[in-house]
């Protein structure tokens, strides 16, 4: 038997930085960086994440938080 694919319908952004606007994160704004890291490392912080059933981004905001204190 064939695969179905279902596509639902979801409002798109008109730009990324609107995307990011959208976010809510206990109501402060948010903003979107990148940073390039090796694979290697990618992977075990992939890894090590779907072993404590979290998010890549969760993990690292908690870093970020923890290394930049208000």
């Amino acid at each position: 038997m064939a695969k179905k694919t279902v596509h639902l319908a979801m409002p798109k952004p008109t730009s990324a930085a609107a995307w990011v606007a959208g976010r809510d994160e206990g109501g402060a704004p948010m903003k979107r960086f990148t940073i390039d890291v090796t694979e290697e490392l990618h992977t075990r912080i992939k890894v090590e994440c779907s072993k404590r059933h979290a998010k890549m981004a969760d993990v690292i905001r908690d870093l970020l938080e923890r290394e930049f204190p208000k």
